[in-house]
């Protein structure tokens, strides 16, 4: 049975707030444990309450997504008593305002716009010859990518346009997922990520059919979906392995579009004199045309 939006968006807060409180113990947060034997791990509501400033019934409503007009006040206390970061804190933010029904404007279903990129950008791409780019959207679909880049991952033009997703493809692309060497991490961030997203835009159906997928397809992905954590990706680095130049870091940074903010570049770069900008040189020789810069419009 499919759940409304608004079920959904309280069986998401409720998921969440569960998942950060089982992760932190009394004596964590300055509280005396009971004496009695825990049948859960983690704070129990009641001491979550406690800490927040709040009645314990309220908590219970809270939690469940009953709660109305819920000020952020409230929302702030309940992250500090959780110990949540800035990132988790905007996630809770937008999970209680889904719950809330704020999120709706209508009965129907949110249509979502075609994500274009512009000619600008593939411009950029194809100028940088020698690094390896592309545009992600949302649900991290890859919407343009450069040559550097697919002789690096995979060759996205010979993927399936609805497969041109960077969780699809670590998950489920044999390829691209032996690219990385520390696969479970890229994984978990990758997780992390889709999940911050996936609150950004709570009526999006097609986070669900891509969520139902993954999660019916691979054991992976639902034990790290269920973990509940949330990732924003601005900067890092991942160590990767390639038939034609072995195994290499490279850092990479994400700039996101000020005109369309569900749109970011992401770089890979490489330190000058290092074993990985020799990779890149290699992998460039081999690159097509810098100029054979390749898009989709997905919607």
């Amino acid at each position: 049975m499919v759940q409304s939006d608004q079920g959904n968006g309280r069986s998401e807060l409720g998921e969440f707030l569960r998942s950060r409180r089982a992760r932190l113990r009394p004596e964590d947060v300055g509280l005396r444990p009971f004496g009695e034997r825990r049948r859960v791990p983690g704070l129990r509501r009641e001491e979550l309450a406690q800490l927040a400033g709040v009645s314990v019934d309220y908590y219970v409503r809270f939690e469940q997504g009953r709660a109305a007009n819920v000020s952020d006040a409230v929302v702030g206390a309940v992250a500090g008593a959780l110990r949540l970061d800035e990132t988790e804190t905007g996630h809770l933010h937008r999970l209680v305002r889904t719950a809330s029904g704020a999120s709706r404007t209508t009965g129907a279903p949110a249509v979502q716009r075609v994500q274009r990129v512009r000619p600008g950008l593939l411009q950029l791409l194809a100028s940088m010859p020698g690094t390896p780019a592309f545009i992600v959207g949302r649900r991290t679909d890859v919407l343009a990518w450069n040559p550097l880049f697919a002789t690096l991952i995979t060759d996205f033009s010979t993927v399936p346009e609805e497969q041109r997703n960077k969780a699809w493809l670590v998950f489920l692309h044999e390829e691209t997922r032996g690219r990385f060497v520390n696969w479970e991490t890229k994984a978990r961030d990758l997780v992390g990520y889709l999940r911050l997203d996936r609150g950004r835009h709570p009526q999006d159906p097609a986070f669900a059919r891509l969520v139902a997928e993954l999660s019916a397809r691979s054991e992976e992905f639902t034990r790290l979906w269920e973990l509940q954590e949330v990732r924003e990706k601005t900067h890092g680095g991942y160590h990767l392995r390639h038939p034609q130049a072995g195994e290499f870091t490279l850092a990479y940074e994400s700039l996101s579009l000020p005109d369309d903010p569900d749109q970011t570049l992401i770089m890979y770069t490489a330190e000058p004199g290092s074993p990985a900008e020799a990779a890149l040189r290699i992998l460039a020789a081999k690159a097509p045309d810098p100029r054979a810069v390749l898009t989709g419009a997905r919607p």
